[in-house]
């Protein structure tokens, strides 16, 4: 996400004609968000993050998009070499009746594979992904704070949040229902837990070197956990 709080509950539209409103700050039930969202196909995002509704500013350049493209770049190759995987740009993903989100990214396993969300029958997402993805503004976004509350309670298992003003990456694992942040190993990367394979190299991304991040994560694949759970994975 590129704004903080305070610039992301910002007017929207309000109603016109027939079609009901739909304002950053109103509190709705998922069912009516759907349906006033809906109403609105000239919105491209909001979100519904316990029970409110939220919308980003316009998205930046250097601050949102170049990052968000090389971890579309980093989490392709690492779906390229393992069945199951899939990764989605900004989803709506259904987590519960108080919230409907669209993650800018996020990694998850098919149901057959042992996943715990599923594609709906009307092309929506139900259910908390393995591995979802924030590039925030900074750490007071709203994606370090209510949204990241919500991946915990609903069970994502893995959540990165990229805070582009501080260069800092927090990769947080799901522990007996409560998030902890993965550590840095020597080499300063950092290691999924549920995606065995998948690593990560935080000063490579911060200094825009998408040939490093996908350096590393070769390193990652190439050992012999990925290879394990790849084979897990295929057997299922």
């Amino acid at each position: 996400m590129s704004a903080n709080i305070q610039t992301i509950l910002v007017p929207s539209p309000v109603s016109t004609g027939q079609r009901p409103s739909l304002n950053a700050g109103d509190h709705l039930s998922r069912a009516e968000f759907e349906r006033r969202y809906a109403a609105y196909p000239e919105i491209k995002k909001a979100e519904l993050v316990e029970g409110v509704v939220f919308m980003p500013s316009p998205i930046r350049a250097q601050k949102h998009a170049q990052p968000h493209a090389d971890i579309i770049a980093w989490l392709g190759a690492f779906r390229a070499a393992t069945p199951g995987v899939v990764s989605y740009d900004n989803a709506t993903v259904r987590l519960d009746f108080e919230n409907e989100v669209q993650p800018d990214v996020l990694l998850r396993l098919e149901p057959a594979y042992g996943g715990k969300s599923r594609v709906t029958a009307d092309d929506y997402l139900e259910g908390a992904p393995e591995l979802v993805i924030e590039i925030a503004a900074s750490s007071v976004a709203y994606d370090l704070h209510e949204k990241k509350r919500v991946y915990q309670r609903t069970g994502v298992l893995e959540y990165l949040a990229l805070q582009v003003e501080e260069q800092k990456a927090d990769w947080f694992v799901l522990r007996e229902g409560v998030y902890e942040a993965l550590r840095l190993d020597e080499q300063g990367i950092l290691r999924s837990e549920a995606f065995p394979g998948l690593w990560l190299q935080p000063a490579a991304f911060w200094k825009d070197e998408l040939a490093e991040m996908l350096r590393v994560l070769q390193e990652g694949l190439a050992t012999p956990e990925h290879s394990a759970f790849a084979a897990r994975l295929k057997v299922s």
